[in-house]
């Protein structure tokens, strides 16, 4: 009880000193419990959509999906005959059967041309009113489509589009452009994930998604009073036979609830990621903390040893302090985590994915899960200060200074700070000289861990060096100041060394990703040019990523072009002269192909995969299989016939563009597969006439212009495209590493304001002798400058080294060229400038309004 009355009295008398730190804890339990209820919510408001939306038992045909996509190579969504209807309405138990049409691969635009589709990555979905989507859909303005020339919208589309009744829309699939004006607007009765929802008639959608009545992509059954979702299917099963797709409510909830938990997976263990380097970082600011805090307070707990305190009980006096930062910090980080969920969905609503907060959903592991966490790691992190404490021996009561530093312990920690760091540079250069990439990331994986560890572990021996370094590079020049805050960093490089070490983590995290993703663009851009030997590419950004028909006569009529070759890619089971099968894809082009793109080959000439019955194979299948030019391979392909194709080229596996794929002519290809099963194009490549590349690219421009979901690309645009995307994904990362970054500032904010406090006496001496309050600012904050400095050194060159290993890694794969983005690099070393001026801001004002005499007086 006077252990726990001690602490408790010591905790408040320090809720000053505490803040930061609790802050630190709030901040890291908040991204955890924030990432834990967004996504649980995400489950419950599809869990909620999918069991809405389902009938008790849906048809389709028996290639479709399990969720009920419609997309395919074809751009046609797989039909069954109308006549199931019939068959399903006969089935025992059926209260109700209605056949719909529906498809996620049109494009749809408004009166200009402007794409009216979900920015939130959700679909675009074009089918027939029906009476399963009234159950869900209430119609709120002017009425559902009646012929051709009509169709219904989704109310949070009208409204982002600000659409109205009467506007004129087109939509474009395979079949061509349907004209039809807007004849009511239908809203959901449960949340709307964000889909942009078109509805025509059934006969209409029939002739626009799939260019005939007739057929359906779906049917939807209803049971009778009484009949369960199992028995009914079985009746279905029972009249249909087992040549469709049949599954029951659940099973199809299941389905795309599945789908979607991979998405969330990836999302939710990314940012419960970011958050653990947050955790990381937090721990330096909290062993700061109390190792100060316990310095302060040498001559307090030498007093309690002397009248008969035990190590033990002053041990437990620090670590009950540490559980209270814990358990505050993680109660008011468990609230903020919702209040970080619930922004994030806002968030997702302006980007068109609507999340009702009548769905948040705040599962009690949650919060369980939250104070764990904070709990643990505050008071794990506190356990060396409490240790240190309890080695304070009475007779420090009686002399004024701190606890003797332990010059063993800190040979002993360099050293194995040295051999971590050893350790891991071996790692690092085994893994850069790898042979293959898998043996190589383990080593990587295990070089990042140790060399991280290791410069934690030395951080105060380096910081005893590159302090100095500093100290003549940046503060000399400040004359005794300088001089002054040089030495307030030397004072204690155990201190400097965790403060610089919480900047290092996330700082060599962001260089690493600098360096690689920098890596990336320049070795992709290196290998277009290269092989890539075509003027322009076009591409769809519709689901499907297929090019519609309209679109490659387009380009074909298009004036100014020397040559257009189409590509696409078929699914086929092969069988190799081993007598083995596997399932593999068939690139199919036009003979042009081996013009546009420029494949090395170990055997044969690529050219000569195009000839009739021919094809190529890349060289570790050819290895694999025992194939050699001339031998025969049978390919049979989805929906088509068996081919007996002759191996003419055998590509090398050092390619980058197409790596591992297998040629053929698309004549060849459209031999055994029917042209209602041959697949769209994925890419369509141009190549202009000589000196008429501005006009040609001009005129593709404009011959495309109506189909605004496909995208032409010259060189330049395709490589500034490639940066783009890689550049979004880094300023994610960057944004995520912000939280761990952040955390860092707060360590050095609570470095610097417990060091004032520390030195309040000495403060006020030298201010006592002539040091104005502008100089004694000016040291603080020359002292935060230096610190933060020397953290972002460590980091970025660390983190320059784990990326230039994790190229030499990428080359195997064929991206051969390290690139260090300098700009970035530099960019970084000069905020962490600014930086440490900003985390002294609030310490140096709070020094300088001193009192000169109470500052002296202190004890």
């Amino acid at each position: 009880m006077t252990v726990l009355k001690t602490s408790m009295r010591n905790f408040f008398a320090h809720k000053g000193r505490m803040a930061l730190s609790a802050v630190a804890v709030l901040l890291s339990v908040a991204f955890v419990c924030g990432t834990l209820v967004f996504t649980d919510t995400m489950n419950t408001t599809f869990d909620n959509l999918f069991q809405a939306t389902a009938s008790d038992v849906q048809v389709s045909a028996k290639e479709a999906s399990d969720t009920g996509e419609t997309t395919s190579r074809t751009g046609r969504p797989p039909v069954m005959p109308a006549s199931v209807v019939g068959d399903v309405r006969g089935a025992e138990g059926v209260r109700k059967a209605e056949g719909t049409v529906f498809s996620t691969s049109a494009t749809v635009v408004d009166h200009d041309l402007d794409k009216l589709s979900p920015t939130s990555g959700a679909p675009t979905i074009v089918g027939s009113w029906n009476g399963n989507d009234a159950r869900t859909m209430k119609i709120t303005s002017g009425t559902a489509p009646k012929g051709p020339g009509q169709v219904m919208v989704d109310a949070d589309t009208v409204d982002k589009h600000h659409l109205k009744i009467g506007d004129e829309i087109g939509i474009i699939t395979v079949v061509g452009t349907h004209h039809a004006r807007v004849s009511g607007v239908a809203t959901f009765t449960v949340t709307n994930p964000g889909a942009a929802i078109f509805y025509l008639d059934t006969k209409t959608a029939q002739q626009t998604l799939i260019g005939r009545t007739g057929v359906y992509t779906n049917v939807n059954v209803t049971a009778a009073k009484g009949v369960t979702d199992a028995r009914l299917k079985r009746n279905v099963i029972a009249a249909l036979g087992h040549g469709y797709k049949v599954q029951t409510a659940k099973e199809v909830a299941a389905a795309n609830q599945k789908q979607l938990q991979s998405m969330l997976n990836v999302m939710k263990y990314a940012m419960l990621g970011f958050a653990g380097i947050a955790f990381l970082v937090g721990i330096f600011l909290i062993i700061n903390t109390f190792s100060m805090l316990v310095a302060q307070r040498t001559r307090e707990i030498g007093l309690m040893r002397a009248i008969g305190s035990s190590r033990k009980q002053v041990n437990r006096s620090v670590l009950v302090e540490a559980l209270l930062l814990g358990v505050i910090g993680s109660v008011l980080g468990v609230g903020a985590g919702v209040g970080i969920a619930v922004g994030l969905m806002k968030l997702m609503g302006t980007m068109g994915m609507h999340l009702s907060t009548d769905d948040l959903t705040v599962a009690w592991t949650t919060p369980a899960l939250g104070l764990l966490l904070g709990v643990v790691v505050t008071v794990l992190a506190a356990y060396l200060p409490a240790r240190r404490a309890g080695k304070v021996s009475p007779m420090a009561a009686l002399r004024d200074a701190h606890a003797p530093a332990d010059a063993r312990a800190g040979v002993v920690r360099a050293l194995i700070g040295l051999v971590l760091t050893g350790g891991g540079v071996a790692s690092l250069f085994v893994a850069a000289n790898a042979d293959e990439a898998k043996p190589g990331s383990g080593w990587l994986g295990l070089g990042v861990v140790l060399t991280l560890v290791g410069f934690v572990v030395i951080g105060p021996l380096l910081a005893g060096g590159l302090v100095r370094v500093l100290g003549l590079a940046m503060l000399r020049i400040f004359g005794p100041v300088g001089r002054m805050a040089e030495r307030n960093a030397l004072r204690n490089p155990r201190r400097t060394g965790a403060t610089g070490a919480a900047l290092m983590i996330g700082l060599a995290l962001v260089a690493c990703l600098s360096v690689v993703g920098s890596s990336m663009v320049a070795s992709a851009t290196d290998e277009l040019d290269k092989t890539v030997g075509t003027d322009f590419i076009v591409q769809s950004d519709a689901e499907g990523g297929v090019i519609k028909p309209q679109a490659v006569r387009a380009v074909k009529n298009t004036p100014g072009l020397e040559r257009v070759t189409e590509y696409k890619l078929l699914d086929a089971t092969m069988t190799t002269p081993d007598g083995r099968v596997s399932e593999k894809e068939i690139n199919a082009a036009d003979p042009t192909y081996a013009q546009d793109v420029r494949t090395k080959t170990v055997a044969g000439n690529l050219a000569d995969a195009y000839r009739p019955d021919s094809m190529s194979v890349f060289e570790g299948f050819a290895d694999k299989h025992g194939i050699k030019l001339g031998s025969t391979v049978s390919v049979t392909f989805k929906g088509g016939s068996t081919a007996k194709l002759t191996v003419r080229a055998i590509t090398s596996d050092e390619a980058v563009v197409d790596k591992g794929a297998m040629y053929a002519s698309i004549s060849t290809v459209a031999k055994y597969v029917p042209a209602k099963e041959m697949p769209l194009d994925l890419l369509v490549f141009a190549t202009a006439k000589h000196g008429q590349q501005d006009a040609a690219y001009k005129a593709l421009k404009t011959a495309l212009h109506k189909d605004p979901s496909v995208t032409v690309r010259d060189q330049t645009d395709y490589k500034k495209a490639l940066k783009d995307q890689i550049g979004q994904l880094l300023n994610m990362i960057y944004g995520l590493l912000a939280l761990a970054i952040i955390v860092a500032v707060l360590g050095v904010v609570n470095t610097l304001a417990l060091s004032v406090v520390e030195r309040t006496r000495e403060i006020g001496l030298m201010r006592a002798i002539g040091l104005s309050r502008r100089q004694l600012r000016r040291m603080i904050r020359l002292e935060s400058v230096v610190i933060a400095v020397f953290g972002a050194l460590l980091g970025l060159g660390l983190g320059m080294g784990w990326g230039a290993t994790a190229q030499k890694l990428l080359a195997l794969q064929g991206l051969k060229v390290l690139d260090i983005p300098w700009p970035t690099i530099t960019a970084v070393f000069v905020g962490s400038a600014f930086v440490g001026l900003f985390a002294a801001l609030v310490p140096a004002f709070r020094a300088g309004r001193m009192n000169v005499l109470n500052a002296i007086a202190t004890d």
